[in-house]
C-alpha cells in the first residue's frame, strides 16, 4: 500500500508532547514508520518534502527526516502536470505547499495521504482518489 506523509507528519515527534493529541499522533506516526521499514507500506517521497525539510531551522531534525527518503519506493519530481494539479487544489482553498504535497501524493499513486495539518484534514473531502487522514485514523483504518 502506497502512502505519503507530509512535512507536518514527519515533524510531529518534535512537537510539544505534553498535549495528548500530539503524543498519540506521534505514537501512531512512529508505528507507521515501523511498518514502512518492515515493508508493510510503500512510502512515496517528493521534491516538496525535500524543499520544506531543507528550510527546517533545526538541522538535527532535518537530518533525521531526510533519512526517510531512502525508504521511499518513489520520489516525485516537479512537472508541468503536477503543477497544474496543484493549482486545482489552490483554487479549492489549500495552501501552496499543501497543494504541492497533495499533487505529489496523487502523482505517486498514494492510497493514503497522512497529515497532522488541521487545515488539510478539514478539506479532505475535496480530494478524490486518495484518502486523507491523520496518523491515528490511519492506524485504526489499517488495523481493523
Amino acid at each position: 500500500m502506497r502512502i505519503y506523509l507530509d512535512n507536518c507528519c514527519f515533524n510531529r515527534p518534535y512537537d510539544d508532547q505534553s498535549h495528548l493529541r500530539i503524543r498519540l499522533e506521534t505514537e501512531a506516526k512512529l508505528w507507521i514508520q515501523s511498518d514502512i521499514r518492515n515493508g508493510s507500506h510503500d512510502l512515496v517521497w517528493s521534491y516538496i518534502l525535500d524543499y520544506e525539510n531543507e528550510k527546517n531551522p533545526f538541522n538535527e531534525r532535518a537530518g533525521m527526516i531526510c533519512k526517510w527518503k531512502k525508504y521511499a519506493v518513489d520520489d516525485i519530481s516537479e512537472s508541468t502536470e503536477l503543477l497544474s494539479l496543484a493549482k486545482l487544489f489552490l483554487k479549492c482553498g489549500f495552501k501552496k505547499y499543501d497543494s504541492l504535497h497533495i499533487a505529489c501524493a496523487l502523482t505517486g499513486n498514494a492510497k493514503y495521504f497522512i497529515t497532522t495539518d488541521d487545515g488539510v484534514l478539514r478539506k479532505s473531502s475535496l480530494i478524490e482518489k486518495m484518502q486523507v487522514m491523520d496518523p491515528i485514523d490511519f492506524i485504526k483504518e489499517v488495523l481493523l
